[in-house]
């Protein structure tokens, strides 16, 4: 390894020495690294110019409409295909996509409403798609191994030996993705297409799905199969919120460019068939030096002088953001809070700025009331640098009506007690070495999904201690959660409400309580950064 190599591997890590410290001290060690940098991962550097930012429009994306209903249920059709979009101004970009847009269609539905989504697969590679968020029956919650092979592929025989081999210490060098699942006993390979099948009795909130393919799910997202899905309910409805034009989806995601307009990514077979992972400077995560909102490149978005609602959703691989809304003159704009992962809150929590993590999402009230027609406000990103701390530009343009803030949301929350839990566990999320490379582990091992991690009881409330030695943003399939401390102190005021995923910041200890509900099966917990994930930071969770 060369002089360079070996410092790049330090700044990805971002805790150079202080790693081996955190293998032999175990959480004692939290405290010392608490202070190294607030970064995980290296940015690549796009090939070509880029867009001036705040010039081009904010997108919506298109809203899906049923193509029927059955006994009450809504039925979707959704076709994976590679595409050619114009992301940056002027020049066509090859994507993977859903519907043959970027992001995929918003799917709106209703609490207690049942959907089914069938998926066809017109892509070169197995797809697998997981309903982020969703409290989903485990046959239909997007399992790493539970495939749907291509429509090209005539029979599973004939391409075993080319759909991509497992990852970095976590399946055997050659093996396939198709033979991935075939080797789970449990997995359900499908041929062309399946129908994923969701309940949606929870409450309402913004979901969103993602390919979920073991091994590859970072590249498959960075190339485009990510799309947003909203649950309604009488609760939200009885509560008066921006509506209509007022409220604004916005998924934010950062990628980088080659020099003929290609997405870059620094994949190790880039046709993700064949070896999986990253090339080594990228092995803590891959950062773009462009941030797209909605698909298109640092955008503008008209407004008026009312009250907005941002529906925001941080759907980049590995990137952290510290989002603050910031007036021409550097006043600072409240950014209200009034939902997080899993639903309203039960109040408003104000905030200055807001720490989003992959996969994360924030409910967010602005008001512009007090800003003149003509005028402009940039969201920015305070973890950024140049152009990365830039995000979003909102152009007032007109009078609005004024709107009062609720100070009640919804009474709905779960009220669960430390005292009530059955269990409590400690769980390690770090790197280490596995099969002679690079991994990153839960509780020392890498992802197997032959191997049953945690084994929990349909209806018991746990806590559980999580502890990182870098940024980990660590996702409980089927079940929200509340975040009961950090470092062993109060939560951070963006904790509050319930959450699927949480963002452990480096050398960071937090306990979270749960009540494990819903559906008997095999589930998932696992680092949301996509790159860990794919590199063995996932583990098994059965419900019994």
């Amino acid at each position: 390894m060369s002089r360079n190599q070996a410092m790049s591997r330090r700044r990805v890590l971002g805790i150079g020495g202080a790693l081996g410290l955190l293998a032999a001290a175990g959480l004692t060690t939290g405290a010392a690294l608490s202070r190294r940098p607030a970064v995980t991962g290296v940015q690549l550097r796009s090939g070509l110019p880029l867009p001036p930012p705040f010039t081009v429009p904010l997108p919506l994306p298109p809203v899906l409409r049923p193509v029927g209903t059955t006994d009450g249920t809504d039925r979707y059709e959704i076709t994976q295909r590679e595409t050619t979009l114009e992301v940056l101004p002027g020049i066509g970009t090859p994507m993977w996509t859903y519907g043959g847009v970027f992001p995929g269609p918003t799917i709106e539905t209703r609490r207690g409403r049942p959907v089914v989504v069938t998926h066809r697969n017109e892509l070169p590679v197995p797809t697998v798609v997981h309903l982020h968020g969703g409290r989903t029956p485990a046959a239909h919650d997007g399992y790493p191994t539970d495939l749907v092979l291509p429509a090209a592929w005539a029979a599973l025989g004939e391409h075993a030996g080319h759909a991509g081999h497992g990852s970095a210490g976590h399946s055997s060098a050659g093996h396939s993705s198709a033979e991935q699942g075939m080797g789970d006993a449990r997995a359900v390979v499908a041929k062309t297409q399946r129908a994923y099948e969701f309940p949606l009795d929870q409450r309402a909130t913004m979901l969103w799905y993602h390919d979920h393919r073991m091994d590859f799910t970072g590249p498959a997202i960075w190339r485009g199969l990510a799309g947003m899905h909203f649950v309604r309910d009488d609760i939200e409805d009885a509560v008066d919120l921006p509506r209509g034009d007022h409220e604004v989806p916005l998924m934010i995601a950062d990628r980088a460019f080659d020099a003929g307009g290609r997405l870059a990514y620094p994949a190790l077979d880039p046709a993700l068939l064949g070896e999986a992972g990253v090339e080594e400077a990228y092995l803590g995560g891959v950062l773009g030096d462009v941030i797209l909102v909605n698909g298109a490149p640092w955008p503008v978005h008209e407004v008026d002088t009312g009250v907005y609602r941002l529906r925001i959703l941080n759907a980049s691989n590995a990137r952290h953001y510290d989002l603050a809304a910031v007036a021409e003159d550097g006043r600072p704009l409240s950014l209200i809070q009034i939902g997080a992962d899993q639903g309203l809150l039960a109040a408003p929590v104000r905030h200055e700025h807001l720490l989003i993590a992959p996969a994360e999402r924030y409910d967010v009230l602005i008001d512009f009331g007090g800003m003149p027609v003509g005028s402009r406000v940039r969201l920015v990103n305070r973890l950024g640098a140049g152009r990365t701390a830039d995000v979003l530009q909102f152009h007032l343009v007109r009078r609005g009506a004024g709107a009062r803030i609720p100070d009640k949301l919804a009474d709905d929350l779960p009220e669960w007690d430390r005292s009530s839990a059955t269990v409590v566990r400690d769980l390690a999320f770090r790197a280490g070495r596995m099969r002679g490379g690079h991994g990153w582990l839960v509780d020392g091992r890498p992802f197997d999904p032959s191997r049953t991690d945690v084994t929990t009881r349909l209806g018991d409330v746990e806590v559980w201690r999580l502890i990182a030695d870098v940024h980990h943003p660590v996702h409980l399939h089927l079940v929200g959660f509340r975040v009961l401390s950090r470092g062993g102190g109060e939560p951070l005021p963006q904790d509050a409400g319930l959450k699927d995923t949480i963002s452990l910041r480096p050398g960071e200890s937090a306990e979270i309580i749960t009540r494990f509900d819903g559906y008997r099966g095999r589930y998932l917990f696992h680092c949301h950064n996509a790159e860990h994930e794919d590199m063995g930071m996932m583990a098994n969770l059965e419900m019994v």
